[in-house]
């Protein structure tokens, strides 16, 4: 009974991934057929539209999580050698979902590439959007030590509960949101040269990494963005019957989340996925 309900979890998940990618591959070739000369296989108000809904998940995770506190025990690692409880809990169930076919989506990038088995689904026909030089990007080292040492502090209260296991679920949907909505700067770096590769080509040629990086940056649509994150925050994590201005999680903690971390690290994608773009 339980290696069949297992099976029928593994296949619903390789059902909602097949769905989820067929019609990102649809969209990806309608976008296609409608660009001259069929160039470009996506544009920047659909990666623009993606980014906005990631939003709301990054937030509303990070309101799950607040609902325990620190729990360092997680954390902690029993020897030198030993990995903590949360590290064996993240790696497993990367493990798991990569049987289940979580990682053959290009959206999709492990913290633990090493550990993952083969997909028990047969491999998807889908659209191949990504230069394949740039595509194995995967900075989910730096996500994972911003994550632990410096963002949980900032949303889970001091204190001990010893749920352990349900804090380390929320951990994971809060790391796989941020890897997610980071490592989509491969998607909007593919995009921005598609629709403009000579305002690109020469720095990338002279692997001018500080070049690219103020051609990608808009302080402008930087603010903006803060300012619509912190207004969500405000508006998913009001307290309705506690005081005026109580949040479960401090708007402005989510602002400073993409103003120092986020559109940070997610530019950091672009640029390193560019010097790559012509490889």
């Amino acid at each position: 009974m339980g290696c069949w309900l297992l099976f029928k979890v593994i296949f619903s998940w390789g059902l909602v991934g097949n769905s989820l990618l067929a019609n990102f591959s649809g969209s990806l070739a309608s976008s296609s057929s409608s660009t001259q000369g069929g160039s470009s296989l996506m544009d920047l108000e659909s990666v623009r539209k993606s980014l906005v809904r990631q939003e709301d998940t990054i937030i509303f995770n990070l309101i799950e999580r607040s609902k325990y506190p620190m729990n360092s025990p997680l954390y902690h690692h029993p020897t030198n050698f030993s990995p903590s409880l949360f590290h064996f809990f993240l790696k497993e169930s990367e493990a798991l979902q990569a049987k289940a076919g979580r990682y053959i989506s290009p959206e999709e990038n492990a913290f633990f590439p090493d550990n993952l088995p083969s997909p028990l689904l047969p491999p998807l026909n889908h659209t191949h959007v990504l230069h394949p030089a740039g595509a194995c990007i995967n900075i989910n080292d730096k996500i994972l030590d911003m994550y632990l040492n410096t963002l949980l502090p900032l949303i889970a209260a001091k204190g001990d509960d010893g749920n352990y296991a349900t804090t380390a679920a929320t951990d994971l949907d809060c790391l796989q949101g941020l890897s997610r909505r980071i490592h989509f700067g491969k998607f909007v770096a593919e995009v921005k040269f598609r629709d403009a590769p000579d305002d690109y080509t020469p720095a990338i040629r002279a692997k001018d990494r500080e070049g690219l990086m103020k051609l990608l940056t808009f302080e402008s649509v930087e603010e903006m963005i803060k300012k619509r994150v912190e207004k969500k925050a405000m508006m998913f994590g009001q307290e309705v019957d506690g005081q005026e201005n109580e949040y479960k999680v401090d708007p402005c903690v989510v602002s400073q989340l993409y103003g120092k971390w986020v559109m940070p690290l997610t530019k950091l994608v672009q640029v390193e996925y560019l010097l790559r773009r012509l490889d």
